[in-house]
């Protein structure tokens, strides 16, 4: 409803707070009661926003809001940095042969069968290194050097990938990167 997930959390989590603080005897119906709460605070939100938002655009001038517009792509521009963050975490927490067939798997849902093929390795296998980066995700761990340029390649490539629906150049990527790293042990 809010169009952002953070702020879907919020809603929620403060939707979830009030739960805890009130008297659950004078609720008949929790599910119905929870529902319209957290519809209400999505409907709140969404009505402050937009009056927050014209009192910003009623202050522009036409000519300096058009100017803004041309110039920024509001709805990617968040968008763009979440992928290019979560594309960093993936590069900074698994080894090539991990990601590549997370992505693959993940994002773009490829089978085993021809995660096999590309990587050369058994389905099970694959599996297996696929349950591995997903546990690997879910750790903390320190913020280890990463290679920055490379970052961008790989970036570049995914959003291409996503956006043209041709994976052959990202999956080239994946394997490229993967016998770079193979070569350096």
């Amino acid at each position: 409803m809010v169009g952002s997930l953070q702020d879907a959390e919020d809603i929620v989590q403060d939707t979830f707070v009030k739960w805890l603080t009130i008297d659950h005897d004078k609720i008949n119906n929790t599910k119905a009661y929870l529902v319209k709460t957290v519809t209400n605070n999505c409907l709140n939100h969404l009505k402050t926003f937009n009056k927050k938002k014209n009192e910003y655009f009623s202050s522009l001038h036409p000519a300096d809001f058009l100017e803004k517009f041309k110039t920024t792509d509001y709805p990617a521009f968040d968008f763009e940095k979440e992928v290019s963050d979560a594309l960093a975490v993936l590069q900074k927490k698994l080894e090539p042969i991990e990601r590549g067939i997370y992505v693959l798997r993940e994002v773009f849902n490829f089978d085993y069968e021809v995660i096999q093929e590309i990587f050369g390795k058994k389905k099970d296998n694959c599996r297996q290194l696929f349950s591995r980066a997903k546990e690997k995700l879910t750790l903390e761990t320190k913020k280890p050097n990463f290679d920055h340029s490379q970052h961008f390649t790989f970036l570049d490539s995914f959003k291409k990938a996503c956006t043209s629906g041709q994976l052959s150049e990202f999956v080239q990527n994946l394997t490229d990167d993967m016998l770079k790293t193979l070569k350096n042990k």
